[in-house]
């Protein structure tokens, strides 16, 4: 093997896991960090009872409708997709001639210029998956549209003696899918994105190794 390509081998090989973990770090906290309240304008002393900015209707309550507020988000996730496919084809045909009995021609045998095929194909995939995440995840309001609706972001981190799990959530909520305990299902979330990730051994275990999966990729077969 000359020198050249031994060298460009091993540096592709050493910065392969480089660019594997920079992919894997790619969400940043600031994407799903909490939001935090945004202090109202000082009501003016003029000894009105309704002011812009500080009221708030009775039939509200509690629930969140501000930036800041906080919504926890239960998490009942839960696809399964399947899919199958078959198909089969066949083709065969055959050609011959019937030489003459006579002549200079009758040296040739009726098996000599008799010819046939035959062609089949059978082929069948089938795919299954199926997801389930529940749990509960509590979120920070973000942005307030002008139409009442919502966009909430948040994570939670958990310090396992086995590894870290961190989930991280952000989508749209509509105001009136918030229940009287500042409760909303998943379901029920709009362009709702939910990362779960993890670090440690557990994480590691159920991995390739980095060499493995660069072999993965260049292998031809």
């Amino acid at each position: 093997m000359p020198r050249r390509l031994y060298k460009l081998i091993l540096l592709s090989l050493l910065a392969f896991p480089v660019g594997a973990q920079a992919k894997k770090d790619k969400s940043s906290h600031s994407d799903y960090g909490p939001s935090l309240p945004i202090a109202p304008p000082p009501a003016p002393a003029n000894g009105g009872i309704f002011q812009i900015g500080h009221y708030s209707p009775l039939t509200s309550g509690a629930r969140a409708a501000r930036v800041g507020d906080i919504i926890t988000i239960n998490l009942v996730e839960r696809t399964s997709a399947s899919k199958s496919t078959s198909a089969t084809t066949g083709r065969n045909g055959s050609f011959g001639l019937s030489p003459p009995v006579s002549g200079p021609l009758n040296l040739i045998s009726a098996g000599d210029v008799n010819m046939s095929g035959d062609q089949s194909f059978t082929g069948k995939g089938e795919t299954a998956q199926s997801n389930a995440l529940s749990g509960e995840l509590s979120v920070t309001v973000a942005v307030v549209y002008p139409n009442g609706n919502m966009l909430v972001k948040g994570e939670k981190a958990l310090t396992l003696n086995r590894g870290d799990e961190k989930v991280q959530f952000t989508g749209i909520v509509r105001s009136a899918d918030i229940s009287v305990d500042n409760r909303v299902l998943s379901t029920r979330v709009a362009a709702a994105r939910i990362v779960y990730t993890g670090k440690g051994e557990i994480a590691r275990a159920s991995q390739q190794g980095w060499l493995q999966r660069f072999f993965s990729r260049v292998s031809p077969f």
